[in-house]
């Protein structure tokens, strides 16, 4: 079980079968662009393994021209 940390106001959400920051990112409809994923302080790329008991958080990337 994966559980994720979204956004602010925080929200937790858990996940049992995600595998990769990849099927993270596809079950949060995000692009890979659009997001960083945290996991004890290291950012993680889309292709980095999640295990069972992983806490990440997902910070969305803006954009301010």
């Amino acid at each position: 079980m994966i559980t994720v940390t979204l956004g602010s106001p925080k929200q937790q959400l858990t996940f049992p079968k995600i595998k990769t920051v990849l099927q993270l990112l596809n079950k949060l409809s995000l692009r890979v662009n659009d997001a960083l994923i945290i996991r004890e302080g290291e950012l993680l790329t889309p292709d980095r393994h999640l295990r069972s008991g992983d806490h990440v958080t997902v910070r969305p990337v803006t954009s301010r021209g």
